[in-house]
């Protein structure tokens, strides 16, 4: 009992409802009251078919949107509470994203999309430095490290996004789809990395995907439908 009672919920949401409209003015309840928790240093794979939310409720998780009800916690912070100033630095200092359509800077070469993230935060420093060259080591872009994203082929492009991602040891990594471009070999070795950054770091994961043998790596799947969580 003792054990359970050190675990560490990192992420407590708690009856999250997010409604569109479309075009034709028709409402579409993208979440419709979710509730879970996520432990601090675990792996989380949502699963589900197209629409069914899970990419909603990643980007609300990731300050990247607002629910029209219900709350978010990550760490005991609030989101629902924050300002746009603060969910951006929210978003700087605690979040590291790995989008699905990579959204490098295209004028800034492979090196300097990696790093992009602590020199904002002005962290660059020879701690930092070292630790990129290692994400480059490990992503297998030693030799495109001066190349522009236009240089690179599509599973390059999503490898430097996703070191992009961890090079600030993020509390929280978000992915949406972050193996979709990537062979199988390279997609292993890549999650490999992201699990030892969760055992290692304490670092939370939450991806949004449809590759089962990426959610194989899981600790835990949760499967939505209809902007419900299902199982």
């Amino acid at each position: 009992m003792d054990e359970l009672c050190d675990i560490k919920r990192v992420i407590e949401i708690t009856d999250l409802t997010k409604k569109y409209i479309s075009g034709g003015g028709k409402v579409i309840l993208a979440l419709d009251a979710v509730s879970l928790h996520v432990e601090q240093g675990s792996f989380v794979a949502i699963m589900g078919p197209s629409g069914c939310g899970k990419s909603t409720l990643l980007h609300c998780l990731g300050g990247l949107d607002q629910a029209d009800s219900g709350q978010i916690f990550v760490d005991k912070q609030n989101l629902t509470d924050l300002s746009e100033e603060k969910l951006t630095l929210y978003r700087r200092d605690r979040i590291g994203f790995v989008f699905q359509f990579f959204n490098l800077l295209p004028t800034l070469t492979v090196w300097e999309n990696i790093i992009l993230p602590v020199t904002l935060a002005g962290k660059l420093d020879a701690t930092a430095e070292t630790y990129a060259t290692h994400l480059l080591r490990e992503t297998g872009l030693e030799e495109r490290r001066h190349h522009l994203p236009h240089q690179l082929s599509g599973g390059e492009m999503q490898r430097a996004a996703l070191a992009r991602a961890l090079v600030k040891k993020p509390a929280l990594v978000l992915g949406d789809e972050p193996t979709g471009n990537l062979d199988s070999v390279t997609s292993e070795r890549l999650v490999y990395l992201l699990k030892s950054l969760c055992y290692k770091e304490g670092t939370t994961l939450v991806v949004v995907t449809h590759s089962h043998e990426l959610a194989s790596h899981a600790d835990r799947i949760i499967r939505m439908r209809d902007g419900k969580i299902e199982a």
